[in-house]
């Protein structure tokens, strides 16, 4: 591995961590054993509370950074429906509670499929979109009111894995493109069957080609990296 000549290293973030959070970890590791700093950045941020996917590139590849973005990305996630947080994950208590008797399994299958295909998202106000130069998170965290413009993003399929009446929980597979956010996914899927949903558990099971079995374990890697033939010079 010539960290300056570049490597595409793709990670199975954890979850709780953020993106940075990972990478910091990730570059202090390569530049112990690169006996020097390391240039990396990472392709595609996963919030705090996702998990999968994280495809980190060193020194010249760097450049493909972009590139990588822009790829097709899956994932898997379990949204609680009959409620709402303000984040629409589990960063945040539930705020609202919504009607449930309605919901059955046909409602659901017919109204994901609603969202398949190029649809306007707003991106949720708990995230890392800037606003004046600054992180829509930011500003919601000190109380401000965020006001976000909708996007085009590209939903290619979204399947629906299970669907537990009980708990009133599905968990759906999301192949989308660059810029789609699943937790507004959530949001609007809420809104359009007359009740509330919000994320528990999301996991990026792909990026590309790339597969999350194709990953380093983030809790290995400094074992998996010592494993490695590490070239300090540039070729």
């Amino acid at each position: 591995m010539n960290f300056r000549e570049g490597v595409i290293i793709p990670i199975d973030k954890p979850y709780g961590i953020t993106s940075f959070k990972a990478l910091a970890h990730v570059r202090y590791l390569c530049t112990q054993a690169n006996g020097g700093k390391v240039k990396i950045g990472h392709a595609g941020t996963l919030d705090p509370l996702a998990t999968g996917v994280l495809i980190l590139a060193t020194g010249k590849k760097t450049k493909l950074i972009e590139t990588l973005q822009a790829h097709t990305k899956e994932y898997v996630a379990t949204l609680q429906l009959g409620a709402t947080t303000p984040s629409y994950d589990m960063e945040h208590e539930e705020n609202e509670t919504f009607p449930i008797e309605h919901i059955t399994g046909d409602l659901i299958k017919n109204t994901l499929q609603t969202f398949v295909g190029e649809i306007q998202q707003v991106p949720p106000t708990y995230s890392a979109v800037k606003v004046d130069g600054q992180r829509a998170y930011s500003l919601r965290r000190d109380g401000q009111d965020v006001q976000l413009k909708p996007k085009t993003v590209q939903i290619d399929e979204i399947e629906l894995i299970t669907f537990d009446q009980d708990k009133m929980q599905i968990t759906i597979r999301v192949v989308c493109g660059k810029g789609t956010y699943i937790r507004a996914l959530a949001r609007d899927f809420g809104r359009a069957i007359n009740s509330g949903a919000y994320l528990t558990a999301l996991r990026r099971t792909r990026v590309g080609e790339i597969k999350v079995d194709d990953c380093v374990n983030y809790d290995k890697f400094e074992a998996w990296l010592n494993t490695q033939t590490i070239e300090n010079e540039e070729k």
